[in-house]
């Protein structure tokens, strides 16, 4: 395993993530008109100041406290079509993502569709099933199984090693793949990824960590089946991001990368 640390290993993700979604592109500035685009000094019509030499008025008076007219200042608090928008309406890169009902800045705009929660659940298993071949080879290898043959007895008997070993492999499986291309091999066959609900990036270490570290723990101490159940079929209800309990944790969503 390469020591070179994966992308996104600080707090925030690359620059130069390909999945980033781009800053909002300005608008076109102003038609400075025919001409050579610069403004004929003085305030007249034909370069000649405005007598009274107030400008702004159509007949030389200053204009009103606050340059209230309809090419001046925006008024206070900037609401108008021209100002800046109002507070609250955050926009893909600004507000709060959870803000929650149908709002102008939505997170999701200029992303990938959010994947099925069918095939989700479908990629969990697969991941399972891998980590899980490894976490009974290790176990075996040092005699710490859940399940003692003896003869042709059989007993179950939880082991805090095994337990311990299952949420390592597992925790380091989903931590380092999820921040390196932010997908795991089940949802790399079925064509999905992780993304910052925020800005759309692949998650960074910490963020992946969090997201791994809420799914697994439980799973590998206390209550494999049920948290399996909880925190991931928690997508198929969850509105309108479709997110398990360790998606809201980490801040993040599943998209479609096909």
């Amino acid at each position: 395993m390469s020591s070179e640390p994966p992308p996104g290993s600080g707090g925030q993700p690359p620059e130069d993530d390909p999945f980033r979604k781009p800053p909002p592109s300005p608008g076109p500035g102003p038609d400075p008109g025919p001409g050579s685009g610069a403004p004929p000094p003085g305030g007249g019509p034909y370069g000649a100041p405005p007598p009274g030499g107030g400008g702004g008025g159509p007949y030389g008076a200053p204009p009103p406290p606050g340059g209230g007219g309809p090419y001046d200042a925006p008024p206070p608090g900037g609401g108008g079509p021209y100002g800046a928008p109002p507070p609250g309406a955050g926009g893909p890169y600004g507000g709060d993502p959870y803000g929650g009902g149908p709002h102008a800045g939505d997170p999701l705009a200029g992303m990938p569709p959010l994947a099925d929660s069918g095939r989700r659940t479908l990629a969990r298993i697969i991941d399972m099933i891998l980590v899980g071949i490894v976490v009974w080879l290790l176990s075996w290898a040092f005699d710490v199984q859940e399940y003692q043959v003896d003869g042709e007895d059989i007993s179950v008997g939880k082991s805090f090693g095994q337990s311990l070993i299952a949420a390592v492999l597992y925790i380091a499986y989903d931590t380092y793949l999820t921040a390196r291309t932010g997908q795991t091999l089940g949802k790399k066959w079925l064509g999905m990824r992780v993304a910052n609900l925020d800005n759309g990036a692949t998650p960074s270490v910490q963020t992946s960590l969090i997201r791994a570290l809420v799914l697994w723990i439980p799973f590998a101490f206390c209550c494999a089946c049920v948290w399996t159940v909880i925190a991931g079929g928690w997508s198929f209800f969850d509105r309108p991001y479709k997110q398990g309990l360790h998606d809201k944790a980490a801040k993040t969503v599943v998209v479609s990368a096909r």
